[in-house]
């Protein structure tokens, strides 16, 4: 006689379960990232970003191609950075470390800026050689210079297009004028309910982006229907 457990019976709630258990909400803390965590194994980054130093150390021994393109992103968005690297102490601490081209020593990354940190968390996270079916990630654009913001909603994209789906909250003008209208959503609270409307589905809002103009001038501009700008 054959028995079976009961989830054996039910292999799409094991599919959902196991779907759900690989989604991903980034919640980044560039203090938590600072953390010099103890030696172990961290595959993907979490979901404040304490483990940011072990996921570097498990990319550059295991993913040579990977932390490249990391490190030239980097790279391209500080100046002056030439190398980014996880050392382990003799006590047993994963230190991140950041060498700028000026200075003959590296720093470590408590002395480096906050935009220094999340220019390395992003593109960690969005290289991950292994992506999240859904990511999600809240207000991107915070300690990061407005002239970034393109280039990593194109990360965004890229991601997305590797088959996983990209959930982003903003505030950034400067983020949204990065973004294309089919994939804008806004929320609009009325009467005790959320209503979710799509920049595609406004005629107006299609228009005016033919024309040539910018998503984020467009919200700046009260153009979003129900959404006040300086609210």
């Amino acid at each position: 006689m054959a028995s079976t457990t009961p989830f054996e019976r039910f292999p799409a709630v094991v599919a959902l379960g196991n779907l759900i258990e690989r989604w991903h909400v980034s919640d980044f803390h560039v203090s938590r990232a600072r953390n010099e965590p103890e030696a172990g194994y961290g595959e993907h980054l979490s979901r404040e970003g304490e483990n940011l130093a072990l996921v570097i150390e498990y990319l550059h021994d295991n993913h040579p191609q990977v932390f490249s393109t990391i490190k030239a992103a980097l790279q391209r968005r500080v100046p002056g950075i030439t190398q980014v690297e996880s050392r382990q102490t003799e006590e047993g601490r994963v230190l991140l470390k950041f060498q700028d081209g000026a200075f003959a020593d590296p720093f470590l990354a408590r002395h480096v800026s906050d935009g220094t940190i999340k220019m390395l968390a992003y593109p960690t996270l969005l290289h991950d050689p292994d992506p999240h079916p859904l990511l999600c990630v809240e207000e991107p654009e915070n300690q990061l210079y407005p002239s970034l913001l393109e280039e990593l909603a194109e990360e965004f994209r890229a991601y997305a297009q590797r088959g996983g789906q990209v959930l982003i909250s903003t505030h950034s003008p400067d983020f949204l004028n990065a973004v294309q209208v089919e994939e804008v959503f806004w929320l609009q609270k009325q009467g005790g309910y959320t209503t979710i409307h799509r920049a595609s589905d406004n005629a107006q809002v299609k228009a005016w982006m033919n024309d040539g103009d910018k998503m984020g001038r467009l919200w700046k501009q009260g153009s979003f229907e129900g959404v006040d700008p300086e609210g």
